[in-house]
């Protein structure tokens, strides 16, 4: 008789949060959306920030609505986004808000970081993790210098995941994939690197031991299960990185094939079994993140729906609001490769006014302005479909085996017009799901948590039952190909 496992995961993204409840009878997974809840930026004082507290808050909302269920959980986890932390105070408390990631406060810093403390190079070396603003380690340097109050008065460290964790348990630890984000791992030995922490005056003790993903992390506390009628449920610490979630559920048979996490960030890039850093990858700066079951994520963050979410934020701020298919309808009768982007450029990072930023990079690089709503969604998505060349090639030099099919995972991947337009620019199939990526990653780490799955390769076998996949074909291969050479010759002006 085929037992059945109910398991909540908490999924936070940069802008909004669901309370998923996954129900595995079996090979049979089934996801019920409980709850969705917005995740915004804070900005006081010229600084954006998150509030943890309302997510703290959007959490027991959505184990209150599965308690009224009346079903068994078996475990919850939670995954978030990367790289931000929480500061605690010697009595366990928070010493005020996180920093958001997108914070304008370390634009800047890591060559300063570069200059000062360690040169690009030699950072890239001990970490093999890709140089941005905003990585945990330039946002340690940057409170640092700015003689930051929380980070100087901190007894600890918890990245987000872990900090809504310690909220519903009390008990604190550091998983490992959400870590290895940070910029301060040895990617080798999976451990905090005390030298280069010194270097920042810091010191690893202030994080708690590190964990693998699977690992529990202790039930709900008292207080909470008082509040919500509810008994003393396990909490996991799954792939606490939702990139890490969700590369975990790409549906993959074998392992010839290149991912592409998609959503308001892109992330691609191949598995492997060890760090990979070498000339090429610090060059391309590429990123060794921590996986499942002992892997690595050899990947490339790259800007993606970002855009054109803000965009979006812009036109509705005129009033203007369109659904997803009249979005689509107006990017295809928009005229093709009118004008190319860099996502990647800075100027694209968190402007005042995105689309004004689309025109000021086209008169920069010498090119026509988009004019109407669709000539800007169009250009975008091409723009994102040519970049994924971009980067997709210089994985398939170092992928030891050879990339037959790009896996397209996440919110992003219902997208099937720049589904489309990716197969078009790369000239490989595109396999399109499962969209609920990492939720489904964070479930199935659960069940592995609970004896329920035994590793990866079965996770995936089950999820690729689960899942329902469309696949897109190459078509225009010439002409993608002349546009991806008009591409270059504008980005790399």
């Amino acid at each position: 008789m085929k037992t059945t496992d109910y398991f909540v995961a908490f999924d936070l993204g940069a802008t909004s949060g669901r309370t998923i409840l996954g129900t595995l009878a079996g090979d049979r997974l089934e996801l019920e959306e409980v709850t969705r809840f917005p995740n915004r930026m804070l900005r006081l004082g010229g600084h954006f920030y998150w509030n943890i507290y309302s997510l703290y808050e959007h959490l027991k909302e959505g184990l209150a609505a599965v308690a009224r269920k009346g079903i068994p959980v078996t475990s919850i986890g939670i995954d978030t986004w990367g790289v931000d932390f929480v500061c605690l105070a010697p009595d366990g408390t928070f010493l005020g808000l996180p920093f958001a990631y997108r914070d304008p406060h370390t634009v800047g810093q890591k060559e300063n970081f570069f200059r000062e403390v360690m040169p690009a190079d030699a950072l890239y070396a001990r970490t093999g993790i890709q140089h941005l603003d905003f990585n945990t380690i330039c946002q340690l340097y940057t409170l640092k210098r700015h003689n930051n109050f929380a980070l100087s008065q901190a007894s600890g460290l918890l990245f987000i995941p872990d900090a809504l964790s310690y909220m519903l348990t009390g008990n604190k630890v550091t998983e490992y994939t959400i870590a290895s984000t940070s910029g301060l791992l040895n990617p080798v030995t999976r451990q905090f690197d005390v030298s280069l922490l010194g270097m920042l005056g810091a010191d690893a003790s202030l994080f708690p031991p590190m964990v693998e993903p699977g690992t529990a992390i202790g039930g709900l506390s008292e207080d909470i299960c008082e509040a919500l009628q509810l008994s003393s449920i396990p909490v996991i610490a799954v792939a606490g990185h939702d990139t890490a979630s969700a590369v975990a559920a790409v549906p993959a048979g074998d392992e010839n094939f290149a991912y592409l996490s998609s959503g308001t960030w892109s992330l691609m890039g191949i598995e492997t079994s060890k760090p990979v850093i070498n000339e090429k990858t610090s060059a391309f700066n590429i990123t060794n993140e921590g996986g499942v079951d002992g892997t690595i994520r050899l990947l490339k963050n790259i800007t993606g729906m970002w855009i054109v979410e803000q965009c979006l934020a812009e036109w509705r701020k005129a009033g203007v609001k369109y659904t997803y298919p009249q979005m689509v309808e107006l990017a295809m009768e928009a005229r093709p490769f009118l004008c190319f982007i860099n996502p990647d450029d800075e100027a694209f990072a968190n402007p005042h006014c995105m689309p004004e930023a689309i025109c000021a990079y086209c008169r920069r690089t010498e090119q026509a302005c988009p004019q109407t709503h669709g000539e800007f969604i169009r250009i975008i998505f091409e723009s994102l479909a040519l970049r994924y060349r971009e980067v997709l090639d210089v994985f398939r030099g170092l992928a030891s085996k050879p990339v037959s099919r790009l896996h397209i995972i996440g919110g992003g991947s219902r997208n099937r017009l720049l589904n489309q337009f990716t197969a078009n620019a790369i000239g490989l199939p595109v396999v399109a799901g499962p969209g609920e990526a990492s939720s489904i990653g964070n479930i199935m780490l659960q069940a592995k948590a609970a004896g329920a799955v035994s590793s990866l390769k079965e996770m995936r076998r089950i999820i690729s039952t689960h899942a329902k996949l469309e696949y897109f074909t190459p078509a225009e291969e010439d002409v993608w190909s002349d546009a991806y050479d008009n591409y270059l010759s504008i980005t790399k002006k």
